[in-house]
């Protein structure tokens, strides 16, 4: 394979990775406005009105663009609500749940362990090679982003007596990630991205208001104290930090796999800290610096052996031709 050849097989995926890299950063912001409406909304209501938005957001781009749902199989219908409970029912409820005890930044520090998580269980349940490079990759992430977390917030980490409750279910948003992440691979070659997204939160919508419903925490008084700030909070989880963002990772996922493309996930608190430089000047430290840095270096590392997969796709077709 020629040097000109790798190029191109490596420049194919650059696309998706400046995607993901804007699917993560939409993400940092997620947990501000979260935190934001932890003080103004039960946890169940926040949640439910974040994936009404999402769905009908998602319906109106299908209308507009002129694309029907897809109707599922059986088999499929069990895996979308597989999908639809893991990734949006029970990984948003322990997103806001978990809100309430903790902060922003402590939530996205545990969070910070989703690319590990994801790379470990793709290697347990689907034999994912795990090159060195991408062990190592995960590992600098990881680092990375503790050292921007912490170095941004230097006492995230002395809670109060309830914080590990807290700290337990952001923990349950990295499970409930990982098995969004993992079993979506079958529905996202035979459905497609957006058919799999649109399908998955509309289960996952259904069973978040039906248990809202259950519980009665239906309030029309809620609804109508929510000021504009409120409002823009749960527009921009519900259009652009769910559905939009969903449909990119999916797409990522579909075209670089699980562990490669969960290792963005370390950009989000990287783009709270450059957000908050830009838009509340707050300022850098040399330690944000190095951390951002060593993210970097480690969704680099996690990606480069690209080299040695795209030879190998060249060499099938040329065999196969």
């Amino acid at each position: 394979m020629t040097t000109c050849e790798q190029c191109k097989a490596h420049s194919s995926d650059v696309p998706v990775y400046l995607k993901l890299a804007a699917v993560t950063m939409i993400w940092g912001g997620t947990f501000v406005a979260g935190r934001f409406l932890a003080d103004t909304l039960s946890p169940l209501l926040a949640a439910s009105l974040r994936f009404l938005l999402a769905s009908v957001a998602l319906l109106l781009f299908l209308l507009m663009a002129r694309v029907p749902l897809t109707r599922p199989s059986p088999r499929q219908w069990l895996q979308l609500a597989l999908l639809g409970f893991f990734g949006i029912f029970f990984y948003n409820l322990c997103f806001f749940y978990g809100l309430h005890y903790i902060n922003a930044s402590r939530a996205s520090l545990i969070v910070a362990l989703n690319p590990a998580v994801i790379g470990l269980a793709s290697w347990l349940l689907f034999k994912e090679r795990l090159s060195r490079a991408k062990v190592v990759g995960i590992a600098i992430c990881i680092a990375g982003t503790s050292l921007v977390i912490v170095s941004r917030t230097p006492h995230l980490l002395v809670g109060n007596a309830e914080a590990w409750i807290g700290d337990l279910l952001i923990f349950g948003c990295v499970l409930g990630w990982g098995v969004y992440s993992l079993f979506s691979r079958e529905l996202n070659q035979s459905l497609g991205p957006v058919q799999t997204v649109t399908w998955s939160i509309l289960l996952g919508t259904l069973m978040l208001w039906a248990t809202t419903a259950i519980r009665g925490e239906l309030s029309l008084n809620a609804l109508a104290s929510l000021g504009p700030q409120q409002w823009l909070s749960l527009l921009y989880l519900g259009v652009l930090g769910s559905a939009l963002a969903y449909i990119g990772y999916y797409d990522g996922i579909r075209k670089i796999g699980a562990t490669r493309s969960g290792v963005f996930i370390a950009l989000n608190p990287l783009t709270a800290v450059i957000l908050g430089a830009l838009l509340l000047d707050e300022q850098l430290t040399p330690a944000m610096y190095l951390g951002g840095g060593l993210i970097l270096a480690g969704i680099f590392l996690c990606n480069k052996p690209l080299a040695s997969v795209a030879k190998k796709r060249i060499l099938y077709r040329r065999r196969t031709n």
